[in-house]
């Protein structure tokens, strides 16, 4: 059995306080932009990154690395899930959600 090949990736979390999606940057930042994220193209780093992100409790919950796309304005979501989580919580209008 053939494993898939890698395919760019972002490292993506909750913020522990506020809940909010973030994306971890290349010079170690939290971003609320993926935008601003690091598009990750090595497997490897790609690990690195996350165990980074798991690191740190104090900051994030849930890391994860997602599927994403280079876009002209930097990394943007490859499925639904993650196009969705950049828009902000959806139990009610708020944060990002309330200039829609």
């Amino acid at each position: 059995m053939s494993r898939r090949p890698f395919t760019p990736k972002v490292v993506t979390a909750n913020a522990l306080l506020e809940g909010d999606a973030v994306w971890l940057t290349e010079d170690d930042r939290w971003t609320r932009d993926i935008a601003e994220a690091e598009l990750i193209e090595d497997e490897a780093v790609a690990d690195d990154r996350l165990l980074f992100a798991i690191a740190q409790p104090d900051v994030v919950v849930g890391a994860y690395l997602a599927d994403a796309v280079l876009s002209q304005d930097g990394p943007a979501p490859a499925h639904f899930r993650e196009t969705f989580r950049t828009r902000g919580p959806s139990n009610y209008a708020h944060g990002k959600q309330v200039g829609e």
